[in-house]
């Protein structure tokens, strides 16, 4: 079945349709939840209501990118109304600050389940920047408009982020070689 045949179909309530298209999509869908929530729960929460506004939405949709593309920024934008939803849970520092790299080796002995529960502990203003920026690939200044921060911000938690990383990283290079 096309994209466009399972779009149309789902705008006619076609539950064959329906279940193809979670079928299709919805673990890759609750992965990208689980990178923005807290918790298991909270992330299939999130999951469940990005369907419902992908099902409510999809006679908007217009083929302009592909089908996971646009359900991926639905569930982003979800996640993302989310956090901002929660208390204050941005920090600032100067922009100076945000000038850290990693090491160029830093991810070769590491797996990738491993880098995620990594990313996974990271605390929710970091881990949200570092997944918009790092992950799904946006600009800071994207992000800053998207979360309703100063584009100094975002560059600063990204920063923060991998700093958290690195010594996660330097943590596991040195229990691994003990």
């Amino acid at each position: 079945m096309t994209e466009k045949e399972l779009v149309e179909g789902c705008i006619r309530e076609d539950r064959i349709c329906q279940r193809e298209l979670w079928d299709r999509y919805s673990k890759k869908l609750m992965s990208l939840c689980l990178r923005y929530c807290n918790s298991q729960e909270e992330a299939e929460d999130a999951l469940m209501e990005a369907y419902v506004k992908i099902y409510d939405n999809l006679k908007n949709f217009r083929f302009q990118s592909s089908l996971e593309t646009w359900m991926r920024r639905v569930s982003v934008n979800l996640c993302i109304n989310k956090i901002r939803a929660r208390k204050h849970i941005w920090t600032s520092i100067s922009d100076d600050e945000y000038r850290i790299g990693f090491k160029d080796d830093a991810f070769d002995n590491l797996q990738v389940q491993h880098i995620m529960k990594m990313v996974e502990a990271l605390p929710v203003g970091y881990r949200t920047v570092f997944n918009l920026y790092a992950i799904e690939g946006y600009t800071h200044k994207d992000i800053s408009e998207m979360l309703g921060i100063d584009e100094g911000t975002s560059r600063s938690q990204f920063a923060k982020a991998r700093k958290a990383l690195q010594i996660q990283i330097d943590k596991s290079e040195g229990g691994a070689q003990a």
